[in-house]
Protein backbone atom coordinates (compact mmCIF):
# COMPACT_ATOMS: atom_id res chain seq x y z
CA UNK A 1 0.00 0.00 0.00
CA UNK A 2 0.98 3.57 -0.75
CA UNK A 3 0.99 5.19 2.36
CA UNK A 4 0.92 8.97 0.46
CA UNK A 5 -3.07 8.24 -0.86
CA UNK A 6 -4.72 7.49 2.32
CA UNK A 7 -4.34 10.60 4.21
CA UNK A 8 -7.13 12.10 3.28
CA UNK A 9 -10.82 10.87 4.05
CA UNK A 10 -11.05 9.15 0.69
CA UNK A 11 -8.42 6.14 0.65
CA UNK A 12 -7.31 6.37 -3.17
CA UNK A 13 -5.01 3.20 -2.39
CA UNK A 14 -8.41 1.37 -3.43
CA UNK A 15 -8.27 2.74 -6.06
CA UNK A 16 -4.88 2.13 -6.98
CA UNK A 17 -5.39 -1.40 -5.73
CA UNK A 18 -8.29 -1.75 -8.34
CA UNK A 19 -5.80 -0.56 -11.23
CA UNK A 20 -3.09 -3.05 -10.13
CA UNK A 21 -5.52 -6.27 -9.99
CA UNK A 22 -6.36 -5.33 -13.09
CA UNK A 23 -3.21 -5.45 -14.48
CA UNK A 24 -2.33 -8.55 -12.81
CA UNK A 25 -5.11 -10.24 -14.13
CA UNK A 26 -4.04 -9.56 -17.69
CA UNK A 27 -0.35 -10.54 -17.31
CA UNK A 28 -1.29 -13.97 -15.16
CA UNK A 29 -3.56 -14.43 -19.32
CA UNK A 30 -0.15 -14.57 -20.70
CA UNK A 31 1.33 -18.03 -18.82
CA UNK A 32 5.23 -17.89 -19.37
CA UNK A 33 8.10 -15.57 -19.36
CA UNK A 34 7.64 -12.03 -21.06
CA UNK A 35 9.11 -8.88 -22.72
CA UNK A 36 6.40 -5.67 -22.53
CA UNK A 37 7.28 -3.02 -25.06
CA UNK A 38 6.38 -0.19 -23.55
CA UNK A 39 4.98 3.56 -25.71
CA UNK A 40 6.97 5.55 -23.88
CA UNK A 41 4.23 8.14 -22.77
CA UNK A 42 2.92 5.31 -20.62
CA UNK A 43 5.97 4.84 -18.43
CA UNK A 44 5.53 7.97 -16.26
CA UNK A 45 1.37 6.57 -15.76
CA UNK A 46 2.08 3.39 -14.97
CA UNK A 47 5.48 3.79 -12.74
CA UNK A 48 2.63 5.54 -10.53
CA UNK A 49 0.17 2.16 -10.05
CA UNK A 50 2.85 -0.72 -10.62
CA UNK A 51 6.46 -1.14 -10.03
CA UNK A 52 9.02 -3.50 -12.02
CA UNK A 53 8.86 -5.81 -8.69
CA UNK A 54 4.92 -6.11 -9.49
CA UNK A 55 5.67 -6.78 -12.73
CA UNK A 56 8.76 -8.96 -12.52
CA UNK A 57 6.13 -11.28 -9.83
CA UNK A 58 4.51 -12.17 -13.08
CA UNK A 59 7.40 -13.35 -14.97
CA UNK A 60 8.27 -10.03 -16.71
CA UNK A 61 11.96 -10.57 -17.57
CA UNK A 62 12.31 -7.61 -20.23
CA UNK A 63 11.35 -4.42 -20.80
CA UNK A 64 11.83 -1.83 -24.06
CA UNK A 65 10.88 1.27 -25.45
CA UNK A 66 8.53 1.00 -28.40
CA UNK A 67 10.83 2.04 -31.47
CA UNK A 68 11.10 1.23 -34.99
CA UNK A 69 12.95 -1.65 -36.82
CA UNK A 70 13.81 -5.02 -35.21
CA UNK A 71 13.34 -5.40 -30.97
CA UNK A 72 16.44 -6.24 -28.86
CA UNK A 73 16.75 -10.03 -28.40
CA UNK A 74 15.16 -11.31 -25.72
CA UNK A 75 14.37 -14.85 -24.83
CA UNK A 76 10.88 -15.31 -23.49
CA UNK A 77 7.66 -17.01 -24.53
CA UNK A 78 5.37 -13.16 -24.49
CA UNK A 79 5.80 -10.05 -25.99
CA UNK A 80 3.14 -7.82 -24.50
CA UNK A 81 2.44 -4.54 -26.55
CA UNK A 82 1.72 -1.30 -24.12
CA UNK A 83 0.16 1.28 -26.37
CA UNK A 84 -2.21 4.48 -26.71
CA UNK A 85 -4.84 4.12 -29.47
CA UNK A 86 -2.74 5.90 -32.01
CA UNK A 87 -2.50 4.92 -35.96
CA UNK A 88 1.05 6.08 -36.00
CA UNK A 89 2.11 3.52 -33.57
CA UNK A 90 0.38 0.52 -35.26
CA UNK A 91 2.89 0.90 -37.84
CA UNK A 92 5.54 0.82 -35.77
CA UNK A 93 4.04 -2.36 -33.81
CA UNK A 94 3.23 -3.98 -36.90
CA UNK A 95 7.35 -3.38 -38.02
CA UNK A 96 8.49 -5.30 -34.83
CA UNK A 97 6.34 -7.89 -35.34
CA UNK A 98 6.89 -9.02 -38.39
CA UNK A 99 10.76 -8.64 -38.23
CA UNK A 100 10.00 -10.96 -34.99
CA UNK A 101 8.80 -13.15 -37.18
CA UNK A 102 11.66 -13.64 -39.80
CA UNK A 103 13.94 -14.18 -36.60
CA UNK A 104 12.40 -16.83 -34.98
CA UNK A 105 11.41 -18.68 -33.24
CA UNK A 106 7.90 -18.58 -32.84
CA UNK A 107 6.51 -15.63 -29.77
CA UNK A 108 3.21 -15.39 -28.44
CA UNK A 109 2.24 -11.42 -29.25
CA UNK A 110 -0.20 -9.51 -27.34
CA UNK A 111 -1.71 -5.74 -27.26
CA UNK A 112 -3.19 -3.98 -24.42
CA UNK A 113 -4.91 -0.53 -25.63
CA UNK A 114 -4.88 2.23 -23.00
CA UNK A 115 -7.11 3.31 -22.06
CA UNK A 116 -9.59 1.84 -24.77
CA UNK A 117 -9.60 -0.89 -27.67
CA UNK A 118 -9.78 1.13 -30.90
CA UNK A 119 -11.48 -0.61 -34.39
CA UNK A 120 -9.61 1.59 -36.46
CA UNK A 121 -6.35 0.58 -34.58
CA UNK A 122 -7.24 -3.07 -35.19
CA UNK A 123 -8.01 -2.63 -38.90
CA UNK A 124 -5.00 -0.57 -39.64
CA UNK A 125 -3.04 -3.86 -37.78
CA UNK A 126 -5.27 -6.20 -40.41
CA UNK A 127 -3.99 -3.62 -42.95
CA UNK A 128 -0.64 -4.54 -42.25
CA UNK A 129 -1.08 -8.47 -41.92
CA UNK A 130 -0.10 -8.57 -38.80
CA UNK A 131 -3.58 -8.39 -36.26
CA UNK A 132 -3.88 -12.37 -36.74
CA UNK A 133 -0.02 -12.58 -34.85
CA UNK A 134 -1.91 -11.32 -31.64
CA UNK A 135 -3.53 -13.61 -29.69
CA UNK A 136 -5.02 -11.53 -26.71
CA UNK A 137 -6.08 -7.98 -27.61
CA UNK A 138 -7.47 -6.32 -24.85
CA UNK A 139 -8.35 -2.74 -23.35
CA UNK A 140 -6.87 -1.74 -19.76
CA UNK A 141 -9.23 1.38 -18.70
CA UNK A 142 -6.83 3.33 -17.04
CA UNK A 143 -8.66 5.91 -16.46
CA UNK A 144 -7.98 7.92 -13.41
CA UNK A 145 -4.14 7.49 -11.83
CA UNK A 146 -4.12 8.46 -8.17
CA UNK A 147 -1.18 10.87 -8.11
CA UNK A 148 -1.57 12.08 -4.44
CA UNK A 149 -3.76 11.53 -1.48
CA UNK A 150 -5.89 14.23 -3.13
CA UNK A 151 -5.27 13.98 -6.77
CA UNK A 152 -6.46 12.23 -9.29
CA UNK A 153 -5.56 12.45 -13.35
CA UNK A 154 -5.99 11.46 -16.77
CA UNK A 155 -2.78 12.14 -18.27
CA UNK A 156 -4.64 12.86 -21.54
CA UNK A 157 -2.39 15.02 -23.49
CA UNK A 158 -4.58 16.12 -26.39
CA UNK A 159 -7.91 16.21 -24.15
CA UNK A 160 -8.34 20.34 -24.48
CA UNK A 161 -7.59 20.42 -27.96
CA UNK A 162 -10.55 17.84 -29.03
CA UNK A 163 -12.87 18.55 -27.17
CA UNK A 164 -12.54 22.57 -28.07
CA UNK A 165 -11.04 22.20 -31.77
CA UNK A 166 -11.56 18.94 -33.18
CA UNK A 167 -15.00 18.49 -31.13
CA UNK A 168 -13.91 14.61 -30.21
CA UNK A 169 -15.58 14.33 -27.28
CA UNK A 170 -13.70 10.79 -26.47
CA UNK A 171 -11.93 12.40 -23.38
CA UNK A 172 -15.38 13.53 -21.75
CA UNK A 173 -16.61 9.70 -21.88
CA UNK A 174 -13.29 8.26 -20.19
CA UNK A 175 -13.96 11.26 -17.92
CA UNK A 176 -17.48 10.06 -17.47
CA UNK A 177 -16.41 5.87 -16.68
CA UNK A 178 -13.43 7.48 -14.26
CA UNK A 179 -16.33 8.84 -12.27
CA UNK A 180 -18.11 5.95 -12.41
CA UNK A 181 -15.42 3.86 -11.07
CA UNK A 182 -14.91 6.49 -8.73
CA UNK A 183 -18.58 6.10 -7.60
CA UNK A 184 -18.78 2.08 -7.49
CA UNK A 185 -15.58 2.38 -5.60
CA UNK A 186 -16.39 4.91 -2.53
CA UNK A 187 -20.28 5.35 -3.16
CA UNK A 188 -22.50 7.85 -5.12
CA UNK A 189 -22.51 11.90 -5.19
CA UNK A 190 -25.73 13.18 -4.71
CA UNK A 191 -25.16 16.54 -5.79
CA UNK A 192 -23.43 17.54 -8.97
CA UNK A 193 -22.68 21.18 -10.29
CA UNK A 194 -21.16 21.93 -13.32
CA UNK A 195 -19.80 24.74 -14.97
CA UNK A 196 -18.58 25.09 -18.82
CA UNK A 197 -19.43 23.50 -22.27
CA UNK A 198 -17.83 20.60 -21.86
CA UNK A 199 -19.14 19.99 -17.59
CA UNK A 200 -22.55 18.32 -18.46
CA UNK A 201 -20.44 14.67 -18.44
CA UNK A 202 -23.77 13.16 -16.86
CA UNK A 203 -23.14 9.73 -18.40
CA UNK A 204 -21.15 9.00 -15.10
CA UNK A 205 -23.08 10.43 -12.79
CA UNK A 206 -26.66 8.74 -13.59
CA UNK A 207 -26.33 5.08 -11.32
CA UNK A 208 -25.24 5.30 -7.80
CA UNK A 209 -24.09 1.97 -5.91
CA UNK A 210 -22.92 2.67 -2.16
CA UNK A 211 -24.06 5.06 0.60
CA UNK A 212 -21.69 8.31 0.71
CA UNK A 213 -21.94 11.28 3.01
CA UNK A 214 -25.05 12.97 2.20
CA UNK A 215 -23.25 16.42 1.99
CA UNK A 216 -21.00 15.12 -0.57
CA UNK A 217 -20.31 17.38 -4.11
CA UNK A 218 -18.82 17.23 -6.85
CA UNK A 219 -17.90 20.22 -9.11
CA UNK A 220 -16.97 19.86 -12.97
CA UNK A 221 -15.68 22.79 -14.28
CA UNK A 222 -14.53 23.28 -18.33
CA UNK A 223 -11.29 24.50 -18.51
CA UNK A 224 -12.46 27.29 -21.04
CA UNK A 225 -14.36 29.10 -18.00
CA UNK A 226 -10.73 29.62 -16.44
CA UNK A 227 -8.65 30.50 -19.36
CA UNK A 228 -6.79 32.83 -17.55
CA UNK A 229 -5.36 30.46 -14.95
CA UNK A 230 -2.23 29.15 -17.14
CA UNK A 231 -0.77 31.85 -19.02
CA UNK A 232 -0.07 33.58 -15.65
CA UNK A 233 3.49 32.62 -14.20
CA UNK A 234 2.61 31.08 -11.09
CA UNK A 235 4.71 32.41 -7.79
CA UNK A 236 4.50 28.85 -5.96
CA UNK A 237 7.39 26.65 -5.53
CA UNK A 238 6.12 23.68 -7.64
CA UNK A 239 5.44 25.51 -11.04
CA UNK A 240 8.44 25.80 -13.28
CA UNK A 241 8.95 22.72 -15.92
CA UNK A 242 12.29 20.19 -14.44
CA UNK A 243 14.20 20.24 -17.18
CA UNK A 244 15.39 23.91 -16.17
CA UNK A 245 16.53 22.79 -13.10
CA UNK A 246 19.06 20.28 -14.51
CA UNK A 247 22.30 20.23 -11.76
CA UNK A 248 25.29 21.69 -12.50
CA UNK A 249 29.01 20.87 -11.04
CA UNK A 250 32.06 23.30 -11.07
CA UNK A 251 34.43 22.47 -14.03
CA UNK A 252 37.63 23.73 -14.11
CA UNK A 253 38.20 27.80 -13.70
CA UNK A 254 34.77 27.79 -12.33
CA UNK A 255 32.90 26.94 -15.36
CA UNK A 256 29.48 24.96 -15.09
CA UNK A 257 29.15 21.63 -16.20
CA UNK A 258 26.14 19.36 -16.76
CA UNK A 259 25.61 16.47 -14.88
CA UNK A 260 22.92 13.72 -15.19
CA UNK A 261 19.79 14.94 -13.96
CA UNK A 262 18.66 12.91 -11.12
CA UNK A 263 14.97 11.94 -10.84
CA UNK A 264 13.23 12.63 -7.44
CA UNK A 265 9.69 10.69 -6.92
CA UNK A 266 8.40 13.94 -5.25
CA UNK A 267 4.53 13.35 -3.05
CA UNK A 268 2.92 13.77 0.25
CA UNK A 269 4.85 10.89 1.55
CA UNK A 270 8.23 13.07 1.50
CA UNK A 271 7.49 15.30 4.88
CA UNK A 272 9.40 18.54 3.42
CA UNK A 273 7.67 18.64 -0.02
CA UNK A 274 4.33 18.04 1.61
CA UNK A 275 5.16 21.04 3.56
CA UNK A 276 6.96 23.21 0.89
CA UNK A 277 5.28 22.41 -2.59
CA UNK A 278 1.68 24.42 -2.29
CA UNK A 279 3.64 27.56 -0.52
CA UNK A 280 4.24 31.04 -2.23
CA UNK A 281 8.27 30.78 -3.36
CA UNK A 282 9.06 33.87 -1.27
CA UNK A 283 7.92 32.00 1.59
CA UNK A 284 10.06 28.79 0.74
CA UNK A 285 13.30 29.86 2.09
CA UNK A 286 12.41 30.55 5.72
CA UNK A 287 10.98 27.20 5.94
CA UNK A 288 13.92 25.15 4.44
CA UNK A 289 16.24 27.58 7.07
CA UNK A 290 13.96 26.86 10.08
CA UNK A 291 13.86 22.82 9.21
CA UNK A 292 18.39 22.92 8.28
CA UNK A 293 18.25 23.79 12.14
CA UNK A 294 16.15 21.61 12.91
CA UNK A 295 17.88 18.76 11.72
CA UNK A 296 21.17 20.01 12.74
CA UNK A 297 20.00 20.17 16.45
CA UNK A 298 18.83 16.68 16.04
CA UNK A 299 22.33 15.58 14.92
CA UNK A 300 23.89 17.56 17.75
CA UNK A 301 22.14 15.12 20.05
CA UNK A 302 24.73 11.92 19.77
CA UNK A 303 26.78 14.40 22.04
CA UNK A 304 24.33 14.42 25.12
CA UNK A 305 23.82 10.35 24.46
CA UNK A 306 25.27 8.90 27.88
CA UNK A 307 23.63 5.55 28.87
CA UNK A 308 23.29 2.63 26.36
CA UNK A 309 19.45 3.06 26.00
CA UNK A 310 20.06 6.88 25.12
CA UNK A 311 22.61 5.67 22.64
CA UNK A 312 20.39 2.92 20.88
CA UNK A 313 17.41 5.87 20.78
CA UNK A 314 19.51 7.94 18.95
CA UNK A 315 20.60 4.96 16.81
CA UNK A 316 17.00 4.39 16.22
CA UNK A 317 15.28 7.95 14.87
CA UNK A 318 19.27 7.46 12.33
CA UNK A 319 17.75 6.64 9.34
CA UNK A 320 15.11 9.10 10.03
CA UNK A 321 17.10 11.73 10.74
CA UNK A 322 19.25 10.87 7.53
CA UNK A 323 16.84 11.00 5.03
CA UNK A 324 15.59 14.58 6.30
CA UNK A 325 19.00 15.61 5.77
CA UNK A 326 19.21 14.43 1.92
CA UNK A 327 15.63 15.74 1.62
CA UNK A 328 16.33 18.96 2.81
CA UNK A 329 19.94 18.94 0.42
CA UNK A 330 17.85 17.89 -2.62
CA UNK A 331 15.04 20.50 -2.42
CA UNK A 332 17.74 23.49 -0.99
CA UNK A 333 19.66 22.46 -4.45
CA UNK A 334 16.19 22.77 -6.35
CA UNK A 335 15.30 26.74 -4.38
CA UNK A 336 18.10 27.34 -5.43
CA UNK A 337 17.91 26.94 -9.05
CA UNK A 338 14.29 28.30 -9.30
CA UNK A 339 15.94 31.52 -7.46
CA UNK A 340 18.16 32.06 -10.03
CA UNK A 341 15.22 32.37 -12.60
CA UNK A 342 12.88 34.31 -10.50
CA UNK A 343 15.20 36.56 -9.63
CA UNK A 344 16.12 37.37 -13.46
CA UNK A 345 15.44 40.70 -14.72
CA UNK A 346 13.48 39.13 -18.10
CA UNK A 347 11.40 37.28 -15.11
CA UNK A 348 10.48 40.29 -13.06
CA UNK A 349 9.54 42.19 -16.52
CA UNK A 350 7.23 39.56 -17.76
CA UNK A 351 5.43 38.66 -13.94
CA UNK A 352 5.22 42.73 -13.62
CA UNK A 353 3.26 42.96 -17.48
CA UNK A 354 1.26 39.52 -16.64
CA UNK A 355 -0.06 41.43 -12.61
CA UNK A 356 -0.69 44.38 -15.06
CA UNK A 357 -2.80 42.67 -17.12
CA UNK A 358 -4.40 40.80 -14.20
CA UNK A 359 -5.36 44.07 -12.90
CA UNK A 360 -6.62 45.83 -15.60
CA UNK A 361 -4.06 47.99 -16.09
CA UNK A 362 -3.25 49.15 -19.85
CA UNK A 363 -5.19 46.06 -21.23
CA UNK A 364 -6.16 47.86 -24.17
CA UNK A 365 -3.06 49.74 -25.37
CA UNK A 366 0.19 47.87 -27.44
CA UNK A 367 2.19 46.54 -24.91
CA UNK A 368 6.00 47.65 -25.46
CA UNK A 369 7.12 44.08 -23.23
CA UNK A 370 5.22 42.17 -25.95
CA UNK A 371 6.64 44.10 -28.36
CA UNK A 372 10.46 43.77 -27.32
CA UNK A 373 9.77 39.94 -26.86
CA UNK A 374 8.89 39.87 -30.74
CA UNK A 375 11.56 41.78 -31.95
CA UNK A 376 13.84 39.95 -29.96
CA UNK A 377 12.88 36.69 -31.07
CA UNK A 378 12.24 35.11 -27.31
CA UNK A 379 9.94 32.08 -27.55
CA UNK A 380 7.10 31.59 -29.33
CA UNK A 381 5.17 30.49 -26.65
CA UNK A 382 6.29 33.20 -24.09
CA UNK A 383 5.32 35.64 -26.62
CA UNK A 384 1.71 33.82 -27.57
CA UNK A 385 0.94 33.07 -23.46
CA UNK A 386 1.19 37.03 -22.91
CA UNK A 387 -0.80 38.14 -26.18
CA UNK A 388 -3.58 35.19 -25.11
CA UNK A 389 -3.35 36.90 -21.41
CA UNK A 390 -4.00 40.03 -22.06
CA UNK A 391 -6.48 39.37 -25.19
CA UNK A 392 -8.80 37.76 -22.14
CA UNK A 393 -8.38 40.15 -19.81
CA UNK A 394 -9.39 42.93 -22.80
CA UNK A 395 -11.97 41.16 -24.41
CA UNK A 396 -10.05 40.90 -27.61
CA UNK A 397 -6.71 42.74 -29.27
CA UNK A 398 -6.67 45.43 -32.10
CA UNK A 399 -6.38 43.42 -35.27
CA UNK A 400 -2.42 43.06 -36.09
CA UNK A 401 -0.50 41.60 -38.76
CA UNK A 402 1.18 38.21 -37.63
CA UNK A 403 3.83 35.48 -39.13
CA UNK A 404 2.17 33.93 -41.93
CA UNK A 405 4.65 30.76 -40.40
CA UNK A 406 2.21 30.57 -37.70
CA UNK A 407 -1.01 31.13 -38.91
CA UNK A 408 -2.42 27.37 -37.99
CA UNK A 409 -1.25 27.68 -34.55
CA UNK A 410 -3.29 31.70 -34.42
CA UNK A 411 -6.12 29.92 -35.73
CA UNK A 412 -6.39 27.06 -33.55
CA UNK A 413 -5.80 29.73 -30.22
CA UNK A 414 -8.87 31.65 -31.87
CA UNK A 415 -11.03 28.97 -32.29
CA UNK A 416 -10.25 27.94 -28.85
CA UNK A 417 -11.64 31.60 -27.64
CA UNK A 418 -8.03 32.73 -26.33
CA UNK A 419 -7.13 35.37 -28.88
CA UNK A 420 -10.02 37.36 -31.02
CA UNK A 421 -10.07 40.96 -32.03
CA UNK A 422 -11.57 43.92 -31.20
CA UNK A 423 -15.04 44.18 -31.90
CA UNK A 424 -16.35 46.92 -29.37
CA UNK A 425 -18.17 44.92 -27.01
CA UNK A 426 -18.74 44.97 -23.70
CA UNK A 427 -15.20 43.93 -21.72
CA UNK A 428 -16.84 41.78 -18.79
CA UNK A 429 -13.17 41.02 -17.34
CA UNK A 430 -13.23 44.07 -14.63
CA UNK A 431 -16.59 43.14 -13.51
CA UNK A 432 -16.20 39.74 -13.19
CA UNK A 433 -12.78 40.88 -11.64
CA UNK A 434 -14.19 42.70 -8.77
CA UNK A 435 -17.23 40.76 -8.18
CA UNK A 436 -15.17 37.33 -7.49
CA UNK A 437 -12.08 39.32 -5.95
CA UNK A 438 -9.50 37.46 -8.46
CA UNK A 439 -7.20 40.65 -7.57
CA UNK A 440 -6.06 41.15 -4.13
CA UNK A 441 -3.39 44.09 -3.78
CA UNK A 442 -2.46 42.83 -0.30
CA UNK A 443 -1.34 38.99 -0.14
CA UNK A 444 0.51 37.81 2.30
CA UNK A 445 2.53 35.50 0.63
CA UNK A 446 4.37 34.35 4.36
CA UNK A 447 1.16 33.11 6.03
CA UNK A 448 -1.83 33.31 3.67
CA UNK A 449 -4.97 34.08 4.49
CA UNK A 450 -6.22 34.34 0.66
CA UNK A 451 -5.90 31.53 -2.09
CA UNK A 452 -4.36 34.71 -4.58
CA UNK A 453 -1.38 34.15 -3.25
CA UNK A 454 -0.62 31.64 -5.17
CA UNK A 455 0.09 34.18 -8.22
CA UNK A 456 0.92 36.80 -5.46
CA UNK A 457 -2.24 38.64 -5.72
CA UNK A 458 -4.21 36.88 -8.48
CA UNK A 459 -6.80 34.13 -6.89
CA UNK A 460 -7.64 31.43 -9.68
CA UNK A 461 -11.30 31.66 -11.01
CA UNK A 462 -12.10 28.30 -10.66
CA UNK A 463 -11.00 27.59 -7.61
CA UNK A 464 -12.44 30.75 -5.93
CA UNK A 465 -16.06 29.46 -7.81
CA UNK A 466 -15.46 25.85 -6.00
CA UNK A 467 -14.88 28.49 -2.72
CA UNK A 468 -18.43 30.03 -3.40
CA UNK A 469 -19.86 27.00 -4.04
CA UNK A 470 -19.18 26.02 -0.55
CA UNK A 471 -20.07 28.95 1.10
CA UNK A 472 -22.84 30.85 0.33
CA UNK A 473 -23.35 29.11 -2.39
CA UNK A 474 -23.85 29.65 -6.18
CA UNK A 475 -27.26 31.87 -6.40
CA UNK A 476 -25.20 34.52 -4.82
CA UNK A 477 -23.06 34.75 -7.69
CA UNK A 478 -25.80 34.06 -10.77
CA UNK A 479 -25.19 37.21 -13.32
CA UNK A 480 -21.53 36.88 -12.83
CA UNK A 481 -22.01 32.62 -14.10
CA UNK A 482 -24.04 33.96 -16.41
CA UNK A 483 -21.40 36.44 -17.83
CA UNK A 484 -19.04 33.62 -17.84
CA UNK A 485 -18.15 30.92 -20.65
CA UNK A 486 -20.21 28.01 -20.87
CA UNK A 487 -23.56 27.19 -18.89
CA UNK A 488 -24.29 26.04 -15.21
CA UNK A 489 -26.12 23.18 -14.21
CA UNK A 490 -26.69 21.72 -10.74
CA UNK A 491 -28.01 18.06 -10.39
CA UNK A 492 -29.18 15.64 -7.68
CA UNK A 493 -28.96 12.02 -7.63
CA UNK A 494 -31.49 10.61 -4.80
CA UNK A 495 -30.44 7.88 -2.52
CA UNK A 496 -32.88 5.30 -1.00
CA UNK A 497 -33.20 6.62 2.89
CA UNK A 498 -31.42 3.14 3.70
CA UNK A 499 -28.19 4.11 2.30
CA UNK A 500 -27.67 7.85 3.10
CA UNK A 501 -25.12 8.57 5.95
CA UNK A 502 -25.20 11.60 7.64
CA UNK A 503 -21.80 13.49 8.64
CA UNK A 504 -20.45 13.63 12.18
CA UNK A 505 -20.27 16.70 14.28
CA UNK A 506 -17.07 18.27 13.12
CA UNK A 507 -16.71 15.89 10.17
CA UNK A 508 -15.74 18.12 6.83
CA UNK A 509 -17.79 17.32 3.62
CA UNK A 510 -15.69 15.81 0.94
CA UNK A 511 -15.48 17.97 -2.69
CA UNK A 512 -14.10 16.23 -5.79
CA UNK A 513 -13.05 19.38 -8.42
CA UNK A 514 -13.17 17.58 -11.62
CA UNK A 515 -11.19 20.18 -14.29
CA UNK A 516 -12.02 18.83 -17.80
CA UNK A 517 -9.15 20.31 -19.99
CA UNK A 518 -6.49 20.18 -17.43
CA UNK A 519 -5.62 22.13 -14.01
CA UNK A 520 -2.25 23.63 -12.97
CA UNK A 521 -0.32 23.10 -10.03
CA UNK A 522 -1.20 26.44 -8.87
CA UNK A 523 -5.25 26.06 -8.75
CA UNK A 524 -4.20 22.29 -6.89
CA UNK A 525 -2.23 23.99 -4.22
CA UNK A 526 -5.30 26.40 -3.94
CA UNK A 527 -7.84 24.60 -3.05
CA UNK A 528 -5.69 22.47 -0.20
CA UNK A 529 -5.27 25.83 1.26
CA UNK A 530 -8.67 25.36 1.35
CA UNK A 531 -9.14 22.41 2.92
CA UNK A 532 -6.49 23.16 5.48
CA UNK A 533 -8.71 26.45 6.71
CA UNK A 534 -10.40 25.55 10.24
CA UNK A 535 -13.11 27.19 9.72
CA UNK A 536 -13.18 26.03 5.56
CA UNK A 537 -15.77 22.49 6.58
CA UNK A 538 -14.79 21.09 3.17
CA UNK A 539 -11.72 18.48 2.23
CA UNK A 540 -11.04 18.77 -1.59
CA UNK A 541 -10.25 16.11 -4.24
CA UNK A 542 -8.74 16.83 -7.70
CA UNK A 543 -9.62 15.40 -10.83
CA UNK A 544 -8.29 16.49 -13.87
CA UNK A 545 -8.24 15.15 -17.98
CA UNK A 546 -4.25 16.67 -17.76
CA UNK A 547 -1.72 18.36 -15.13
CA UNK A 548 -0.87 21.29 -17.42
CA UNK A 549 0.96 24.78 -16.99
CA UNK A 550 1.08 27.43 -19.50
CA UNK A 551 3.66 26.59 -21.34
CA UNK A 552 2.52 23.02 -22.14
CA UNK A 553 -1.06 23.80 -22.43
CA UNK A 554 0.30 26.24 -25.96
CA UNK A 555 2.02 23.29 -27.02
CA UNK A 556 -0.59 21.32 -27.28
CA UNK A 557 -2.31 23.82 -29.30
CA UNK A 558 0.27 24.66 -31.43
CA UNK A 559 0.44 23.33 -35.25
CA UNK A 560 3.63 22.70 -36.92
CA UNK A 561 4.87 25.65 -39.17
CA UNK A 562 4.97 25.77 -42.88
Amino acid sequence: MAAHLSYGRVNLNVLREAVRRELREFLDKCAGSKAIVWDEYLTGPFGLIAQYSLLKEHEVEKMFTLKGSRLPAADVKNIIFFVRPRLELMDIIAENVLSEDRRGPARDFHILFVPRRSLLCEQRLKDLGVLGSFIHREEYSLDLIPFDGDLLSMESECAFKECYLEGDQTSLYHAAKGLMTLQALYGTIPQIFGKGECARVRTGLETGFHHVDQDGLDLLTSHCTQVLIPFHCRSGYVKLPPEKFAPKKQGDGGKDLPTEAKKLQLNSAEELYAEIRDKNFNAVGSVLSKKAKIISAAFEERHNAKTVGEIKQFVSQLPHMQAARGSLANHTSIAELIKDVTTSEDFFDKLTVEQEFMSGIDTDKVNNYIEDCIAQKHSLIKVLRLVCLQSVCNSGLKQKTYGYEHILTLHNLEKAGLLKPQTGGRNNYPTIRKTLRLWMDDVNEQNPTDISYVYSGYAPLSVRLAQLLSRPGWRSIEEVLRILPGPHFEERQPLPTGLQKKRQPGENRVTLVFFLGGVTFAEIAALRFLSQLEDGGTEYVVATTKLMNGTSWIEALMEKPF
